[in-house]
């Protein structure tokens, strides 16, 4: 079986995490976390990255930061990971969806003016597969309704908008370090601080309340509690792992560039018939081929391709349910305006296996088998 998702591992990892045990330096805020944020913070230019336990925390932290109360709403796609959401909920906040772009799947600037009101906060961009939403566009909105930008770009490590790091051009970003990311530490994340004067309280909020952060480089004599916090801090054990990757992160992104171009041109043909539609890089954009997703004709489709692929030994996958559809986000959300792409779209898109290290042969097999799908 051809799975879906491979783990990101290059075989330094086991000397970073070796090292960090034998430094006896396995908590928070280690070696190997510093190197790994300074890393984030020179490759994207933002004024602070701080790693997190996860994106969701990451997302949480920008949502504390932003003093999140409940009454508030904040705007974002309802084709998106709970995670997105969650962070703002847990706050108190009211989330308001709106629809995506047909061609990016990324949340609709356009609409996004519609559905703000004086309970609005903040707008949430999700830059989709490593693809950047229109950026200008939501930062002029944002700054003429005096409104915050969290990005959420969990998928968009080494993507760029108009040469832009995805995460440093709103007020926050949030990456993910899951394993299924294209850089991982197992479970792990980071919070991009654009604000210089946001980042004391960020390290306080991160450090359990504490201005521990402030301690640790020599600034005080003693650290206390000054403000509410909670411990997202991983192991330094995780950020050893990590650490290995990031060295390599150029060769790790063109090696999936190499298997996302493979498909691209492999399913030209599918979709000059109209079988499928390949995914859409804006020009402004440079993606980091996260994923690689084909659009069929309709949920039947969709489900008997899957069907089909599983049967021949390559796991394809779908996601998401629209979070707008679910439980939780009836309850805690709404959508505002025509869910014309959001729920439609959802239903035909598929993800095929893409990870670092997707050998010729392959991929040879899994366009073959997708092919042979089409021609029965």
């Amino acid at each position: 079986m051809i799975t879906f998702n491979r783990p990101p591992f290059l075989g330094t990892e086991l000397n970073n995490i070796k090292e960090a045990i034998e430094n006896q330096k396995i908590c928070g805020d280690g070696p190997f976390t510093q190197k790994c944020n300074k890393w984030i913070e020179d490759k994207t230019g933002t004024s602070k990255a701080l790693l997190t336990t996860s994106c969701t925390h990451a997302l949480e932290m920008a949502a504390l930061l932003l003093d999140i109360k409940p009454g508030d709403e904040v705007i974002m796609p309802s084709f998106t990971f709970v995670s997105t959401a969650d962070a703002f909920v847990l706050r108190g906040a009211t989330v308001v969806f709106v629809d995506i772009r047909p061609d990016t799947m990324n949340i609709d600037e356009k609409l996004i003016e519609a559905a703000i009101t004086d309970k609005t906060k903040a707008i949430v961009p999700v830059h989709y597969a490593g693809v950047a939403c229109e950026m200008d566009t939501i930062l002029d909105i944002a700054k003429r309704h005096n409104l915050a930008v969290v990005e959420d770009a969990a998928q968009g490590v080494m993507s760029t908008y108009k040469g832009r790091a995805l995460g440093s051009i709103g007020d926050y970003g949030c990456y993910s370090f899951h394993e299924t990311k294209n850089y991982s530490m197992g479970e792990g994340g980071a919070i991009l601080i654009k604000d210089e004067n946001k980042i004391s309280d960020a390290e306080i909020l991160r450090e359990k309340g504490t201005n521990r952060s402030r301690f640790l480089r020599g600034q005080i004599d003693k650290y206390t509690w000054v403000n509410y916090g909670s411990s997202y801090l991983p192991s330094d054990m995780n950020a050893a792992y990590l650490w290995a990757q990031l060295q390599k992160a150029e060769h790790i992104n063109n090696d999936r560039l190499r298997a996302w171009n493979r498909y691209y041109e492999a399913f030209e043909e599918l979709e000059q018939k109209g079988f499928v539609e390949r995914p859409y890089i804006p020009q402004e954009c440079e993606h980091n081929a996260h994923m690689f997703y084909l659009k069929l004709k309709d949920l039947d489709t969709r489900t008997r391709f899957i069907s089909y692929l599983k049967e021949n030994g390559v796991m394809a996958v779908f996601h998401y349910v629209p979070l707008h559809s679910a439980e939780a986000g009836l309850k805690f959300g709404r959508f505002h305006g025509e869910d014309k792409y959001t729920t439609n779209l959802s239903e035909r898109l598929v993800r095929l296996p893409m990870f670092y290290g997707l050998k010729d042969d392959e991929l040879d097999y899994i366009i073959e088998k997708v092919k042979d799908f089409f021609k029965g």
